[in-house]
């Protein structure tokens, strides 16, 4: 029996106006595709640059009612099943849970099937949700076509906090809602899992310079930039992943990564922020 991913998010918005988000095609085409057509209660389709074997649409629609959307989704020859339940946890937030078939953790290290970047994929499309119900200024979605991964942002913030939310361990695995270890100078450890995570996935520091710039060699995955400049009292980050074989792009990696850069933004930008993601435990045994 296949796997399952399994995702949950706080949507600080009304259950009606994430219910619309998510069955108005107009807004699907802001926050999820390049193109997508909903004719209810038949029709429910979303394909293009922005979505995994997006050469046309591949969804067909299975249930709707006020809480509950499920179509299922051809990728690679199989039929998932996309599941997305809302709950009111309040008249302003929204418990967003999305389940979808034949998922494994298997198949997205060893990017042997598109289905490898559906929990990346998720986590980037759900936050530019929140992000678009909130009317902001969403995150560079990532082109399935092209193998150039390239973004640049705009942080309501002096470069120098920016940095160090990027270099800070405690920083870094707050906004990012994973336990990151970093060891901050040339030839130290970026480490996922922490630092004292014996089987974690570490990167090395390959340079760094204090408010300005830090690169990562993820080994096959290429290399990953930051580089911050100073615009009129805010930071512009562009934000780069090169250096890998571009006949694989790691699309599931930079899918992860930008939803990251989603939350660093709000992180930054919002006085009440709080995160739209549980936090992730580590098993300590």
């Amino acid at each position: 029996m296949s796997e399952s991913l399994q995702l949950q998010a706080r949507i600080p918005a009304a259950r009606k106006e994430v219910h619309r988000a998510l069955t108005d095609a107009g807004a699907l085409r802001t926050w999820l595709a390049e193109h997508a057509e909903v004719e209810l209660p038949d029709r429910y389709e979303f394909w293009g640059r922005y979505t995994p074997e997006g050469d046309a649409p591949h969804q067909r629609l299975l249930h709707l009612d006020d809480h509950t959307l499920r179509f299922s989704w051809l990728l690679d020859g199989e039929e998932t099943t996309v599941e997305i339940r809302l709950t009111e946890e309040s008249d302003e937030v929204t418990l967003l849970d999305l389940s979808q078939t034949h998922f494994s953790i298997a198949e997205a290290t060893a990017g042997n099937t598109v289905r490898g970047v559906l929990q990346t994929y998720w986590a980037l499309s759900i936050a530019n949700l929140a992000d678009h119900l909130a009317g902001r200024e969403l995150t560079s979605k990532v082109d399935f076509t092209s193998p150039e991964l390239r973004g640049e942002f705009l942080i309501g913030a002096e470069p120098s906090a920016v940095f160090r939310s990027l270099v800070e361990s405690d920083q870094v695995t707050t906004w990012f809602g994973y336990p990151v270890g970093i060891e901050p100078h040339v030839g130290g450890r970026f480490a996922m899992g922490g630092l004292e995570l014996e089987h974690g996935y570490a990167g090395k520091i390959i340079d760094l310079e204090p408010d300005r710039r830090m690169s990562i060699d993820w080994a096959e995955a290429g290399v990953t930039t930051w580089e911050l400049e100073e615009s009129d009292g805010r930071t512009r980050l562009t934000f780069v992943q090169s250096g890998f074989d571009t006949s694989r792009p790691p699309y599931s990696g930079w899918l992860g990564w930008l939803s990251g850069v989603a939350e660093l933004r709000r992180y930054h930008e919002l006085s009440d922020w709080s995160p739209i993601w549980p936090p992730i435990e580590l098993p300590t045994a």
